[in-house]
């Protein structure tokens, strides 16, 4: 199968579960060092899926990445979408981050959100340049955000507003 960009369906679930787990566990990426216990985790993905939110992974035979765009929590920001991506390390430098990026944004604009924001570590500059070239702007710096072996990161709050 050639590499393509897809909603998240219930048969890429194993998959991106096993990709969620291996990026978390480099433990440079996101804000989880593993996955959450599979059923529970499973379990709020379909749901999300039932409700048509903007999830993407990438695949070629097997889940590469994923990108979503979640609903921030209250009401009176239903207008915002929170954005989490991931690429596997031999998958990175492909392009693919960019690809579930454009899908994810697309789909999120097409639903009406006016805002898209996320968190990276400032350090990670590889994922800030992408960020940037879609045009997220940095809002802020939010000082020892994250916390690995004991060593504290800054991390940038970025957002992305709909023209």
């Amino acid at each position: 199968m050639p590499l393509a960009i897809l909603p998240t369906a219930e048969c890429h679930l194993d998959g991106l579960y096993a990709a969620f787990d291996a990026v978390a566990r480099e433990r440079q990426y996101l804000a989880s060092f593993q996955a959450p216990a599979k059923e529970a985790w499973l379990g709020t993905l379909r749901t999300n899926i039932a409700r048509d939110l903007c999830q993407f992974v990438a695949v070629d035979d097997e889940v590469l990445g994923w990108c979503d765009v979640l609903p921030a929590p209250g009401e009176a920001r239903t207008h915002v979408g929170v954005l989490t991506i991931g690429v596997l390390p031999p998958a990175r430098g492909r392009g693919i981050g960019a690809m579930l990026m454009e899908a994810a944004i697309d789909q999120a604009w097409a639903k009406g959100l006016r805002r898209i924001q996320l968190t990276v570590r400032a350090d990670n500059s590889r994922a800030t340049s992408l960020y940037e070239r879609f045009g997220f702007a940095t809002e802020g710096v939010l000082r020892q955000d994250f916390c690995v072996d004991g060593r504290y990161f800054d991390g940038y709050l970025m957002a992305l507003l709909r023209r």
